[in-house]
């Protein structure tokens, strides 16, 4: 087969693709990309077994071969691309042995190709349900909610984001245990009820996809038990869902929180970045000291004698009350939620604070953002 396509954007769908492409010793096929002439269009698809990606770019000019099908190696597929993205390419795979030529301008390149076989092809999946997304809700409810997302593959629901639609909102909910967030869109509503849980890394990826494009885009989405299929654009995502029941996040919320601070966002993160500095490394431990309109963060190491105290103005309504807190997960929170102002409510010190945007005059009900935290016990 031989095609002329644009370089940059190979290049680009490439470097989209790689990120789910790893080393696998049992199954090396994986390591590589499969490129496929299928009529006026060149298919690219990686994959690392629990997700695969396919792109089409339709080509400038082609000619079918004896052999349309060939495996490259990725890492170095993808850097010779990212260094020839300016030109356009004339790529030629030789029918015999399956030898890749690029012609880039006047340069003139030779990489091996490997028969397809032991490549995975795409899973159709059994009995789908379907539901659409736009590209701002999703990218929206990825962004807040992946990086709560827990680590401990014990707990393998945990790892994930559990996706809940109802007849009038959808919800997305991410915890570690330490810290949750739960984001719902009132704008989604469906007849059919469903959920599953979607694992971090390929929402990661496709949340990365999805704002490479300078448009609304609607995200076309199938899944069953098992797996998931998203399309949007010239692209098709497939990923396994995780197994298992998510833990009831609800339960966990307290609803009696008389103790309410409204603060400026950006201050009240520049202070707990600073105090964090000055942090015990272990713990990561900062205390808030409130009193009626006043917030003192406070921050000590006891093993160096390093500390840190820094006062930040504030609304603060309820009784005198310590806290402490992570600092980098506080950080996380405060990073990813976008108002001026935030709202940390509170009971008691040994139970979790809820941290919500607080906007005086909120023109809508479209997005409902929750973040809970629980608190760490205070060293003196």
């Amino acid at each position: 087969m031989k095609f002329i396509i644009n370089g940059a954007k190979l290049n680009e769908s490439i470097q989209h693709i790689a990120s789910i492409v790893s080393t696998n010793n049992a199954m090396p096929a994986v390591e590589n990309y499969m490129l496929a002439l299928k009529d006026n269009f060149l298919v690219i698809r990686g994959t690392d077994l629990e997700t695969m990606i396919e792109v089409k770019l339709e080509l400038e000019s082609f000619e079918a071969g004896d052999v349309n099908e060939v495996l490259v190696e990725a890492k170095l597929f993808g850097n010779l691309l990212s260094q020839l993205s300016s030109f356009p390419l004339t790529i030629n795979v030789d029918d015999a042995n399956l030898t890749v030529e690029i012609v880039a301008g006047t340069g003139k390149y030779k990489i091996a190709g490997l028969p397809i076989e032991g490549f995975p092809e795409p899973k159709e999946l059994e009995e789908p349900q379907m539901t659409t997304f736009t590209s701002r809700l999703l990218v929206n409810a990825i962004e807040k909610t992946s990086f709560a997302t827990s680590t401990d593959d014990l707990r393998p629901q945990m790892t994930g984001v559990f996706c809940k639609q109802t007849a009038d909102y959808i919800t997305f909910v991410a915890t570690d245990a330490h810290k949750m967030v739960r984001y719902r869109n009132m704008e989604s509503k469906s007849d059919d009820e469903f959920s599953f849980i979607l694992p971090k890394k390929p929402l990661t990826i496709i949340s990365k996809i999805i704002s490479s494009f300078n448009e609304e885009l609607e995200i076309v989405t199938r899944f069953n038990y098992s797996n998931v299929c998203f399309e949007f654009a010239n692209y098709v995502f497939f990923s396994r869902l995780k197994e298992g029941q998510y833990p009831n996040y609800d339960a966990a919320i307290p609803k009696d929180n008389p103790n309410k601070l409204i603060v400026d966002r950006q201050m009240f993160l520049s202070g707990i970045k600073r105090a964090a500095i000055l942090a015990d490394p272990s713990t990561k431990q900062i205390r808030l000291i409130l009193t009626t309109n006043q917030l003192v963060v406070v921050a000590a190491n006891m093993g160096s004698n390093e500390a840190a105290k820094d006062t930040i103005n504030c609304s603060y309504e309820g009784d005198k009350m310590e806290i402490g807190f992570n600092a980098t997960y506080l950080i996380e929170m405060l990073s990813t939620l976008d108002t001026p102002n935030v709202l940390l409510e509170m009971s008691q010190p040994n139970r979790a604070g809820v941290m919500t945007p607080y906007e005086e005059q909120k023109t809508d009900n479209k997005e409902d953002v929750l973040m809970l935290l629980m608190p760490i016990n205070l060293i003196d």
